[in-house]
């Protein structure tokens, strides 16, 4: 067990000098730490990984495993080499759907293989190895996870993240979770995901768009029970500080190959549903999830022809020219834009919309509704309505886990 510290409210609310811990539940604490150098106000939100003061002593002769990727990063530097400078013991990383590096396609295959900056074996969480094994935790005391998130489900980084939890938990290993702001944690949005939809893109009965960092969905994890047999996993989870759901944060680092502007990322959430369609969302072009178009619809002022790049090997309507829409103009979204999809459905008028494999849209959805109120002509309006309820119920839910305003 780390021993950090004892934090102290006032009868104002405001915190002791103190340094402390909040204890959530008996498995779950988050670091809540108050230096003096800390007091001063920072406009520039403190990630997790920034404050690594706060549990990096308690490391000192542990067998350290990380779950990272490019967007693992501390003042420029990956956090497996900041740890290796510090003389400590990192024995394996984790690395999960894009690689490493980031520099995997999605869905691409992810091979186990050996860091060549480091040395340290690399074992893949993707493919046919999403769980790590109990062999495979034979020799770590503690795994730490730094992964930036975007804020939305079928992002398998918290997929990859609960099956972390739920491994460390049957073995008895302790995980900290470095927190990060969510570029899309000031709002929720979407349907629920039903539990015959669960899925690697869907593993929780959560919204397509959560409003919490990855720290707080750790949380609620494991407050919920969602892991096998509703075990417990012991998590810690280190804030950030200065940040705030509504604050508008620029991710230092793409957090995946076709992620690469703030505008991609906002509209993420709207545009990932034509994953499981013929419809392109830029893939294969210097604009991915910034547009969206296809040969079929008639011809605009915007047109794209998709073509093999590093992060899109084999883009939907590869060399194909689209006809479409740019909308890299939205820098941020407030809800689902479902008129995207609403305009795509009536340019082409029949089930090439859809096209889909082994039910993927729904998977994406989370629900068989979507479909079927898109192929039922609903409008925007009409299909949000049904989403109240759930959202409602997910809104109660989440408050209970949230560590920022």
């Amino acid at each position: 067990m780390f021993l950090l510290f004892s934090c102290v409210q006032n009868v104002k609310g405001e915190h002791s000098a103190t340094v402390g811990t909040v204890v959530i539940d008996d498995s779950v604490k988050v670091a809540r730490t108050l230096f003096p150098m800390e007091r001063q106000e920072v406009k520039k939100p403190l990630l997790g990984i920034d404050r690594l003061h706060l549990f990096v002593d308690s490391l000192a002769g542990k067998r350290i495993a990380v779950v990272g990727n490019q967007t693992s990063m501390v003042k420029g530097v990956h956090l497996v080499d900041t740890l290796l400078t510090l003389k400590l013991n990192v024995v394996k990383v984790f690395s999960p759907e894009h690689g490493f590096r980031g520099d995997v396609d999605a869905g691409e295959k992810v091979l186990h293989s050996i860091d060549e900056k480091t040395g340290i074996p690399l074992v893949s969480l993707y493919g046919n190895n999403k769980k790590p094994s109990a062999q495979q935790l034979e020799d770590v005391d503690i795994v730490i996870y730094d992964i930036q998130d975007v804020g939305v489900r079928f992002y398998t980084f918290i997929s990859t993240l609960h099956y972390v939890m739920e491994a460390c938990a049957e073995n008895n290993k302790q995980v900290v979770v470095l927190d990060r702001p969510n570029p899309n944690g000031h709002y929720v949005d979407g349907p629920i995901l039903e539990k015959e939809h669960k899925s690697f893109v869907g593993m929780h009965p959560v919204p397509i768009v959560y409003g919490m960092t990855i720290g707080e969905y750790a949380m609620m994890i494991n407050g919920e029970g969602w892991l096998n047999n509703g075990v417990h996993c012991n998590l810690w989870v280190i804030p950030c500080k200065n940040y705030k759901h509504k604050l508008m944060y620029t991710l230092p680092v793409a957090p995946s190959p076709n992620l690469r502007t703030d505008g991609a990322i906002a509209l993420y959430p709207s545009l990932c549903l034509f994953e499981a369609t013929t419809v392109s969302i830029g893939r294969g072009t210097d604009m991915p999830f910034e547009v969206f178009g296809h040969p079929r619809f008639p011809k605009t002022n915007f047109s794209f022809t998709p073509i093999p790049t590093p992060g899109a090997k084999t883009p939907p309507q590869m060399n194909k020219l689209c006809n479409g829409y740019h909308l890299s103009h939205s820098k941020r979204s407030y809800e689902i834009n479902l008129n995207y999809l609403i305009e795509a459905r009536d340019l082409l008028g029949d089930s090439a919309v859809f096209i889909d494999q082994n039910g993927f849209f729904n998977r994406l959805a989370g629900t068989t509704t979507l479909k079927e109120q898109l192929y039922k002509g609903w409008s925007a309006k009409e299909i949000r309505e049904t989403w109240k309820p759930g959202l409602e119920a997910f809104m109660i839910t989440r408050k209970k886990y949230l560590l920022y305003e």
